[in-house]
């Protein structure tokens, strides 16, 4: 309350600056490649669009360039951003590269391929057609590891289709359950929610 009351008389005797200079902002020590410096603590510190290291994103760009043309050069881009490997990691665009050579007849981008979709990537699950599609591709041209891999392809792409038929012959029954089946724990009253 003292410091209220001393406070309006220095605003109202012109004295503002000097209160202002008195009560310190909270601050924080923010280091960075170029040194550390005192900012306030609500200054924004990050920019996403600042680059890192713009010459291996020149090198990078250009190996796009080339990978638009040749599929080797679509593999060693899709191998380096599913390792982050000169790049930032990112799965999407691996796959992307990745699906690039092996249309394009790369053959270790079709058994990778085929390997991935057999196995799943991070939250893309499992998917046997397409890794059966993949491992026929790199088999054809007579890839003993794509052969061995393509029965198991083939064994998963029956199990998924008969857990598919399952749920499938299930699922309108737990909808029943859904709908009626269970019951609400909390009602609303007028004087909010109440448990029954």
């Amino acid at each position: 309350m003292i410091y209220q009351t001393t406070a309006l008389v220095l605003v109202l005797a012109g004295f503002a600056p000097v209160l202002q200079a008195a009560t310190p902002e909270p601050t924080v020590r923010i280091c960075d490649a170029s040194g550390c410096s005192i900012q306030p603590r609500n200054a924004a510190s990050f920019d996403a669009t600042r680059d890192e290291n713009p010459e291996m994103t020149r090198r990078m760009a250009a190996l796009a360039e080339i990978a638009r043309q040749d599929p080797r050069a679509a593999f060693d881009l899709g191998l380096r951003y599913f390792r982050g490997d000169g790049v930032k990691r990112d799965s999407y665009l691996a796959l992307q590269w990745m699906r690039s050579a092996g249309d394009r007849g790369h053959p270790e981008a079709q058994l990778a391929l085929g390997r991935l979709y057999l196995s799943g990537l991070e939250e893309m699950g499992a998917d046997p057609t397409e890794a059966e599609k993949w491992l026929s591709l790199a088999s054809g041209r007579g890839d003993k590891e794509a052969t061995r891999l393509l029965s198991e392809a083939r064994s998963a792409k029956q199990t998924e289709q008969a857990l598919y038929q399952w749920r499938d012959a299930h699922r309108k029954a737990w909808l029943g359950w859904w709908v009626s089946g269970y019951g609400y724990h909390w009602t609303w009253a007028p004087a909010g929610w109440l448990y029954r």
